[in-house]
């Protein structure tokens, strides 16, 4: 067999050796540079090289970067994933983000703020849980982790103000909501600049997640934990997926205890082929295939980053 150069796999035992194997197998060029710069080292001019394969002249991304939404126009939540790869790899600064910013500052509503589906995707393929619509309101959805972001990496914009106002009104006159609007002000207040704000906030929003059932705390009996109306069956959400770090202000909602068993269920859930399942509605072949290796880099991520041994 000829040399390629490149050094051999590991051996499949540990939780990122199998998810390698996975990654190689099935996940886009983009997956594959960001695997190999969180777990073994990889650069970070690759993984921005393959994110420019989505951006388009306007400033945002687009081409299915997020894998329920198809075709090849700029979408707010195209743009805020290209946000949160830019972010993972430190390059989310300089003319990249004034040119994203641009973009964001173009598609917003009259109070400055992100719809979650732009109407320009009429006539693509879209997932039938995001509709298009011709007005389409502003979203915590979309706004909370772009405004979030942003300010996470000092990054200072016109467009930031408002955005930011109508983030705040949002998350806090949340008194009814589901898991993904939660996870979203989250990602918000994680990186609000008005901290002790943030924390009230976040007090409020706790109590409301536990109130109203929104983590599964206890992932051996699940059928004590209500969906929310329009997620798939068994789509819940547990500790890890509003709480991804330890430093998370969300980490306060839930006891050690919890936290830990969440972890231990996330752990559990890698799959014989070493990636970890979608857990939202399945519409189409290729958005699952595109968003499972997605879904398997931050499972370890998150994993990693509370502490346990993923190799």
């Amino acid at each position: 067999m000829a040399e390629t150069g490149a050094p051999p796999l590991p051996p499949s035992h540990t939780p990122v050796a199998r998810a390698e194997r996975f990654v190689w197998l099935t996940a886009r060029v983009l997956e594959q540079r960001l695997f190999a710069h969180h777990f073994r080292g990889g650069p970070a001019d690759p993984v921005e090289t393959a994110l420019d394969a989505y951006r388009n002249e306007d400033g945002g991304y687009g081409h299915a970067l997020e894998p329920d939404l198809r075709g090849p126009v700029s979408q707010p939540l195209h743009t805020a994933h290209a946000l949160r790869v830019l972010d993972a790899v430190g390059r989310c600064a300089g003319q990249r983000v004034e040119r994203i910013c641009r973009y964001l500052t173009s598609v917003s509503t009259a109070d400055g703020a992100l719809p979650a589906i732009h109407p320009s995707q009429r006539g693509y393929p879209t997932a039938p849980f995001v509709p298009v619509v011709d007005d389409p309101p502003s979203a915590l959805l979309a706004t909370g982790p772009v405004v979030g972001l942003l300010h996470r990496n000092e990054v200072w914009h016109a467009w930031l103000f408002r955005a930011t106002d109508f983030c705040w009104q949002a998350v806090e006159s949340l008194d009814e909501s589901h898991p993904y609007e939660i996870e979203a002000a989250v990602a918000f207040l994680d990186a609000a600049p008005d901290r002790p704000r943030a924390e009230a906030a976040a007090d409020r929003l706790g109590r409301l997640v536990r109130a109203h059932r929104l983590a599964a705390l206890d992932p051996d009996d699940l059928d004590a934990y209500p969906v929310s109306p329009g997620y798939a069956p068994g789509e819940h959400h547990f500790p890890y997926d509003y709480a991804r770090t330890p430093r998370s202000l969300a980490r306060a909602w839930f006891t050690d205890d919890e936290m830990t068993r969440s972890l231990d269920h996330l752990a559990a859930q890698q799959q014989e082929d070493g990636g970890w399942p979608v857990r939202w509605r399945r519409w189409a072949p290729a958005p699952a295939l595109e968003a499972r290796p997605l879904v398997t880099v931050e499972a370890l991520r998150t994993l990693r980053s509370h502490g346990r041994p993923v190799g």
